[in-house]
């Protein structure tokens, strides 16, 4: 992520609440209420959002752990595309014979 746009999403959070409070405030909240609730909904979409970040974390989902995949993939299938028919004969032998041990 780039400067500018952590600079450009801090910026739409901070719309996003003045908007909900000028909401709230029409809907017939009082101002303090109408604080109390906008920060309590700004509060809650971050703490789910800190969640689901967390979740990919755990669960290794993230962009640089799935780019990471694709390149391991990418070198093996090349490795694979280069050996010959006698090498590909022979490591699957090995291959079969690891699994009955």
């Amino acid at each position: 992520m780039r400067r500018i746009d952590a600079i450009g999403i801090g910026f739409g959070v901070f719309a996003a609440g003045w908007i909900l409070y000028l909401l709230l405030g029409k809907l017939g909240l009082e101002g303090e209420d109408a604080g109390i609730w906008t920060q309590a909904i700004l509060v809650g979409g971050l703490v789910g959002w800190l969640l689901t970040y967390l979740f990919r974390a755990v669960t290794h989902k993230m962009t640089y752990n799935q780019q990471l995949q694709d390149y391991e993939d990418a070198v093996l299938q090349k490795r694979l595309d280069a050996m010959t028919p006698e090498e590909l004969a022979q490591l699957q032998a090995e291959v079969e014979a690891e699994k009955q041990q």
